[in-house]
């Protein structure tokens, strides 16, 4: 099991907060908190977020439990604890900058593409999706409209940051020790190597994602958050088949972007 910490359930017998705990889970109090916290790493659990995202590789559905657990002791979906987010700044510094030598780009360029992949590719792209998977999950999932059953949008971004994680571990970290001499060595061995971690890659955070959404259990007909993978086995097929290496063109885009 994850490791957790007891903590005293703010929910009354009733299943009511009382009027001071209601104040201190307002969504604007949540998100104060946790960005104070963001700069307080004393107070932040990092074995806690190395257990998951460990156990994100070899048993997601274990990270959701843990969300049920902090909803019923803490009354909210979302992380309040920033550690997850610090690792993965880490973890994305640190396998860019390998991306970067691998490369071999200068260290400017590479400052320059750090910058990018921290700021566009993580947190842009981060809350587009993160809001249009809160805003489809609101309007369209939840069983029943009510204050009660809303899914939070730290909750959607958290999800979001679940399922980036392992895509970011594959691509930018094992696919390092295959990209110069087998993926792009213009040979089919190459495209399949690279287009197959993209696809286990873009496959697991689809999944990952869909398991997020269906721990929640107000929301329904959660199992169309896996009808991306359709369209994705079948850009697999015409990728192998036309010769297309999206790993080639990552690295030409990732070059157009630090020029």
């Amino acid at each position: 099991m994850l490791p957790s910490t007891s903590v005293s359930s703010p929910v009354q017998g009733n299943g009511a907060l009382n009027s001071r705990d209601a104040a201190r889970h307002t969504a604007g109090a949540k998100r104060y908190k946790y960005l104070r916290r963001l700069f307080r790493f004393r107070q932040m659990d990092f074995e806690f977020a190395a257990w998951q995202m460990l156990y994100l590789f070899t048993s997601p559905q274990r990270v959701y439990r843990n969300f049920h657990y902090r909803k019923q002791t803490k009354d909210q979906w979302a992380r309040d604890d920033p550690a997850f987010l610090v690792l993965l700044s880490i973890w994305l510094c640190v396998s860019t900058v390998g991306f970067g030598f691998v490369l071999d780009m200068g260290f400017f360029k590479m400052i320059k593409l750090l910058l990018w992949v921290v700021f566009i590719d993580c947190v842009g792209v981060g809350l587009l999706i993160s809001t249009l998977m809160w805003f489809i999950s609101n309007k369209y999932l939840v069983k029943r409209k009510s204050r009660d059953y809303d899914v939070e949008w730290g909750y959607a971004f958290d999800v979001h940051l679940n399922a980036f994680y392992p895509l970011l571990v594959i691509l930018h970290f094992i696919q390092l020790f295959f990209i110069n001499h087998v993926i792009l060595t213009d040979t089919f061995i190459g495209y399949l190597v690279g287009n197959t971690l993209w696809l286990i890659a873009v496959g697991y955070y689809i999944y990952v994602t869909f398991l997020g959404y269906s721990a929640l259990p107000f929301l329904k007909n959660t199992v169309i958050l896996l009808y991306p993978f359709a369209p994705l086995i079948l850009l697999y097929g015409l990728s192998l088949a036309l010769g297309w290496n999206f790993t080639r063109t990552l690295c030409s885009f990732y070059k157009y972007r630090v020029k």
